[in-house]
């Protein structure tokens, strides 16, 4: 979809506004903050296209917009401007980092509140046995009619197996058809990086027993992440307060739910090699308690092939600039100080604010 740089513009102004205000955004205000030299009707006439091409949204009739998910993504892909860290930011993160090196659940705890500190959102770390733990390979075998053991071998060498019993009569013809889907769609992914889309896709692919997919793919999700050794901190939960997005008690409980429950912390998807940071802004979530909310997450390097993750949960409104900034430096200094490398001194280097 194509959209002009002067839409952009508008759009980076809406975006940037809403974040400071939590109120919908007018074109007078636009007009007469964000040097765009543009009168209010002209601003006025864009954001209703924005609005028309998905990009904002109006709450109410008679009141301005706010980005949609659609306009946060194009934000943090093309339009958001890179935020440098402060002296005093960059004091304080410091400050973990230089905790011993053998205290890691002191070092992370520490960097995790922090980080809260810094965002004013919850945020959490985890630290995790093996970088990757994926199935090499799977195989259906039929033991009766109504009867199959799953096998599935991880890219560590073990092997575990499930009987599943069924109300139907099974070929084993469609058994080895089942597993060539799972070897086609499933193989070489972490248990965080099977998606919803990847499972509908292998369903698709299986027909009338697209059932069973989903019953291979859950075994093969719990013998991944029994084989993944991880930790999980989390901090500042009652930061949620402190936005009008989480006014609502319900909402906020059921967030900070979710974010006491390590499990679930683990299978928000990580980075993938593109990157060294994920955004998940909104519905791009899977789990239904982060449907209204934003995931910024990083990897760090703990050394022999084992790999943390740190990372910020927050309302869609969220500063995805400075979040990134001080994540992104969390996550190089983690590294560094877990893979022994030369940890910054005190006192950084300075930024704007």
């Amino acid at each position: 979809m194509f959209i002009s740089d002067r839409k952009k513009r508008i759009l980076k102004a809406v975006v940037e506004d809403y974040i400071q205000t939590a109120e919908p955004v007018g074109s007078k205000s636009i007009a007469e903050h964000c040097g765009l030299d543009l009168s209010p009707a002209t601003i006025r006439n864009e954001m209703a296209d924005l609005e028309s091409m998905g990009f904002l949204e109006q709450p109410h009739k008679s009141a301005g917009r706010i980005p949609s998910p659609l306009g946060y993504r194009l934000y943090v892909n093309e339009l958001m401007q890179r935020h440098r860290l402060s002296v005093e930011e960059t004091d304080k993160i410091n400050s973990a980092l230089h905790l011993k090196m053998q205290e890691l659940d002191r070092v992370l705890s520490e960097a995790g509140r922090i980080l809260a500190q810094l965002t004013n959102y919850p945020s959490y770390a985890l630290s995790s046995g093996k970088a990757r733990i994926t199935i090499r390979r799977f195989d259906l075998l039929l033991v009766e009619q109504s009867a199959f053991i799953a096998v599935v071998m991880t890219d560590t060498n073990v092997v575990k197996n499930r009987l599943f019993r069924l109300p139907l009569n099974l070929e084993e013809e469609q058994l080895h058809c089942l597993a060539a889907i799972l070897n086609t769609h499933f193989v070489n992914l972490t248990a965080a990086e099977i998606s919803y889309d990847t499972v509908q896709t292998a369903e698709s692919a299986a027909g009338p027993l697209s059932g069973l997919i989903s019953l291979v793919v859950s075994f093969a999700i719990e013998v991944m992440e029994d084989l993944e050794h991880y930790k999980v901190y989390t901090t500042g939960a009652s930061h949620l307060l402190e936005h009008p997005e989480y006014r609502n008690i319900e909402k906020a409980q059921q967030l900070m739910s979710f974010l006491s429950d390590g499990k679930e912390l683990a299978r928000i998807p990580p980075p993938d090699d593109r990157s060294p940071m994920k955004f998940l802004i909104g519905p791009e979530n899977l789990a239904d308690a982060l449907k209204d909310t934003s995931v910024v997450v990083a990897c760090y390097d703990i050394g022999d092939n084992m790999q943390g993750l740190i990372g910020v949960v927050g309302p869609t409104r969220m500063d995805y600039a400075r979040v990134a900034a001080r994540l992104s430096y969390f996550a190089d200094g983690l590294s560094r100080l877990f893979g022994g490398g030369e940890l910054p001194g005190q006192g950084g280097t300075s930024g704007s604010k």
